[in-house]
């Protein structure tokens, strides 16, 4: 048994994962795991650079979670750093933050290296169910980008793409500093451009419909899942491995894209830092399911932390 800590920073949030592996029956037992939103990706696609405060809120998160490695004693641990980093001009100012408060240096992964985390994260308990048959397609939507991954037992093809909750909506649904509450008929017809480009290239590389089960991943998908559940909070175990029809993904996208900031932030499920950028991620997983055909969706919520876990060990 080796106990191990990963981090995985993204556009929208920070998350940390301690846990015991075990090599020898591939059981990954949690200890500890934990979220917070941090919004590294504040900014990045119009100005090219980390905002300050959003470094500042990264390593606020990054002392918190150096004290909870501390306590639980972890032999090994891996900081990988996603979408945002890679595309920051100044991301050598990060990698210095997190090497001084954490003593290990962040690995800016390559968009086909998260997406083969991703893959072994979520599908590494999936082996031997009669209810869900390979080929998956795997597919994590993140703040700034979007991971397709098609494969059996190993990763047979990849490809990230620059659509995420985050990006979508500074790209698309941002107006004089402030989110359109609700956006407009055009500005969804925008966005749904975007996404669907994205899509095409995605394609060029990964046979996505080839796939007979979809595999959702990250907090866009499961908060979908939440409302689709009406859970009267956030549920993790109700959430892992719930699947949602395509029918209902489409309504609830529907009802996002209409609502006001109110509307959303009530919603008891919803985590405050994803009541502006939900829509976004919602349109991106009901455009996927569209392009495949996928009836429904699998939701996951073992994803790129236990690739990162595994891969200590």
């Amino acid at each position: 048994m080796t106990r191990v800590a990963a981090i995985d920073c993204g556009t929208n949030s920070i998350r940390l994962l301690v846990a015991d592996c075990d090599p020898a029956t591939g059981e990954l037992t949690d200890l500890d795991r934990r979220m917070t939103i941090v919004r590294l990706g504040q900014g990045v696609d119009r100005t090219g650079r980390l905002a300050p405060e959003a470094l500042e809120r990264t390593f606020a998160a990054c002392r918190e979670y150096a004290a909870v490695i501390k306590e639980h004693g972890a032999e090994r641990l891996r900081f990988v750093a996603t979408s945002a980093s890679r595309d920051a001009e100044n991301r050598d100012e990060f990698v210095r933050g997190v090497l001084d408060i954490l003593g290990v240096e962040p690995e800016v992964i390559s968009g086909d290296q998260e997406a083969e985390f991703s893959f072994t994260g979520a599908t590494r308990e999936l082996a031997g169910r009669t209810d869900l048959t390979p080929p998956y397609l795997v597919v994590d939507i993140g703040g700034g980008s979007t991971e397709f991954v098609v494969g059996e037992e190993h990763v047979r093809a990849a490809r990230s793409v620059d659509v995420g909750c985050v990006r979508m909506t500074e790209r698309h649904l941002v107006r004089d500093g402030e989110v359109s509450d609700p956006p407009t008929e055009e500005q969804i017809a925008a966005m749904r451009a975007d996404i669907v480009a994205a899509l095409d290239l995605a394609e060029e590389r990964v046979p996505l419909r080839e796939a007979h089960t979809l595999v959702g991943l990250a907090g866009s998908v499961t908060t979908v899942s939440a409302i689709a559940q009406e859970l009267p909070e956030y549920d993790s175990a109700a959430i892992h491995h719930s699947r949602v029809p395509r029918a209902r993904v489409r309504e609830i996208t529907d009802w996002l894209l209409r609502s006001t900031h109110a509307e959303r932030a009530a919603v008891p499920s919803m985590h405050p830092g994803r009541v502006d950028v939900i829509a976004a991620g919602a349109l991106v997983l009901l455009t996927i399911m569209e392009r495949i055909g996928a009836e429904e969706v699998v939701v996951s919520e073992h994803d790129i932390l236990d690739g990162i876990g595994w891969s200590l060990v």
